[in-house]
């Protein structure tokens, strides 16, 4: 099969380091991809939302299967364009995209189907928004209620914190119309893991859990971001809990949106609260997460593909997936300043050093060749640096002696991943 990947992240790349290894793949391309991905597939100078131009390379290059990875192109149609064009394709339509790309929709289906989720309320103007936080009280959480990369979720400990919140959303407008209106919901405690679903519009087929890391400080402190590490498998998501989730939560989410006309097929991403009466969902993703897809594929013992293809074509309950039973970390490596302003074009040095231990892997979310063949950052999240083990410790052991390997001034990560289950281990 001539298959093409959208997007040009971590995510991107650990799906091109999969699909790569599938026996089904003749040919892998992806738009517009980074340093990395280009030692798994041909890249193409394709924006991601470019539709048209998408569809006319889809064409001329024969591409029998598009995966996109990305929420963007997602929300904004890429997967009905490409299959009014006849082009098969991975990923939810613009319809069902909107358990993504609004918020309150999300919200506002939990409520009408009895999906177990955080009490909220929605705002368009923020004086209203600041009212309901001053009676409501701190801490609370403020939601952009559209696509803002991971940025748009304020954990506010304070009122003032929260009333600042909503101002930068609904007055300043930070967030563009992704904070023309904004959630806000209660703070739920627990812990926090992630969990996968491929969907195929009625059947759902759970993946190996994660725990992703949020905050950008170590100790989970600072601003959120789009994810500063992760590992699988997430202790606090056992096989008991894995089946609540699945029957509490997805899989009423699956046909609640079949019941609302709005059909899922693609991967659904839980962010689930787990507390001592059980799972609540935080939010949905309708893609592949980022860092977590990275620990996914590194445990992963099955062929990715034909499962991505079972999903868009309905018939998942014949899909097995078998995983490994050994732990994986990622590390996130970002440019100082992340996730405010950072430099871009500063060089890396050290990847293929850090690239020959055993059982580390270097996936590229953020970079480029110069023309002299220097590794260069372009992004945020700029490298995942995944570690594999026999326990969770020694994937971390592994993950961060790559990292040391890596020189790049320009560069810092969190020392702490995996803290919570390395903590809780016995």
């Amino acid at each position: 099969m001539r298959i093409l990947i959208i997007g040009s992240g971590g995510r991107e790349h650990a799906l091109a380091w999969a699909i790569a290894a599938s026996p089904l793949t003749d040919k892998l391309y992806c738009a517009p991809g980074n340093a990395g991905i280009a030692e798994e597939a041909t890249c193409v100078a394709l924006a991601p939302e470019d539709q048209d131009a998408i569809v006319r390379f889809c064409r001329r290059e024969r591409i029998d299967f598009v995966v996109v990875g990305p929420e963007a192109p997602l929300v904004a149609g890429l997967v009905d364009r490409l299959e009014e064009a006849g082009i098969k394709a991975f990923g939810p339509s613009a319809k069902a995209a909107e358990l993504e790309g609004s918020k309150g929709f999300m919200k506002d289906l939990c409520a009408k189907y009895k999906i177990p989720t955080a009490a909220y309320r929605r705002f368009t103007q923020a004086e209203a928004a600041r009212a309901y936080v001053r009676e409501t009280g701190a801490p609370i959480v403020v939601k952009a209620d559209g696509l803002a990369a991971g940025k748009g979720v304020v954990v506010a400990s304070t009122v003032e914190e929260a009333e600042e919140a909503v101002g930068a959303m609904l007055s300043e407008r930070r967030f563009g119309e992704a904070g023309a209106a904004v959630v806000i919901e209660e703070c739920l405690t627990g812990e926090e893991a992630s969990f996968f679903a491929l969907v195929d519009g009625r059947t759902a087929l759970p993946l190996a859990s994660a725990q992703d890391h949020k905050r950008v400080g170590e100790g989970d402190t600072g601003p959120n971001t789009g994810g500063m590490g992760a590992y699988s498998p997430a202790p606090f998501i056992g096989e008991a809990m894995a089946l609540r989730v699945m029957a509490e939560i997805i899989r009423p989410t699956v046909a609640a949106m079949a019941a609302e006309g709005r059909e899922f097929k693609g991967v659904l991403f839980a962010g689930l609260m787990i507390d001592e009466a059980g799972p609540k969902l935080l939010e949905f993703n309708v893609r592949f997460g980022d860092p977590e897809t990275q620990v996914l594929v590194a445990r992963l013992m099955s062929d990715l593909l034909p499962a991505l293809i079972a999903a868009r074509d309905g018939v998942l309950d014949h899909v097995h997936l078998r995983w490994h039973e050994h732990a994986a970390l990622t590390v996130v490596m970002a440019a100082n300043g992340y996730p405010g302003d950072y430099a871009k074009g500063t060089e890396i040095k050290g990847v293929e050093r850090a690239k020959a231990l055993a059982g580390v892997h270097v996936f590229h979310a953020g970079t480029a060749r110069s023309a002299d063949g220097r590794l260069l950052a372009t992004g945020g999240r700029v490298l995942g640096v995944t570690g594999t083990g026999d326990t969770l410790a020694q994937a971390r052991t592994r993950a961060y002696d790559a990292v040391d390997l890596i020189d790049w001034p320009d560069g810092f990560c969190r020392r702490d991943i995996g803290w919570r289950a390395l903590k809780a281990a016995p």
